[in-house]
């Protein structure tokens, strides 16, 4: 069977948009200054290296499935924090209504509407629906998937 999941982004210097903000949040979620601005530029790209200098992986400043596997971690009800915004942020990318105080606020707090969210977002795919963002949620959301 194969994978119905897409694959990692690659993301480099120069993109912009989605799912750059998710990036630059993981990136603060392992201690790096970075501003969430959606713009993949130096300093982002700087992040990015050192990021993957600490974890022993090509320091190439590209985000591809290796340093996403090495940025992603596994969040639950109860977690908080600048990963938890990544996965907030996944959800207001794909709020249609295009009001910001609607769907999923960016808070750092998985409470219990970020978990519904995970919860609909997974049975919606048809991944397994424990209300856990693991790796196959992460790149679920990260890749795009049913947004619009």
């Amino acid at each position: 069977m194969s994978d119905p999941i897409r694959p990692w982004p690659i993301l480099t210097e120069g993109d912009r948009n989605h799912p750059v903000e998710t990036l630059q949040y993981l990136l603060r979620s392992h201690g790096k200054t970075v501003a969430v601005d959606g713009i993949f530029g130096s300093k982002t790209r700087s992040a990015v290296t050192s990021f993957q200098s600490s974890k022993h992986l090509a320091a190439d400043g590209a985000v591809g499935p290796n340093t996403w596997n090495a940025l992603i971690s596994v969040l639950s009800r109860g977690s908080s924090g600048d990963a938890v915004r990544g996965v907030q942020e996944e959800f207001q990318f794909r709020n249609l209504s295009g009001d910001p105080s609607q769907g999923v606020q960016i808070d750092g707090v998985f409470g219990p509407q970020t978990e519904a969210a995970v919860i609909d977002f997974q049975q919606a795919l048809g991944i397994d629906v424990d209300g856990i963002v693991g790796p196959v949620t992460w790149r679920a959301l990260v890749s795009g998937m049913l947004s619009f």
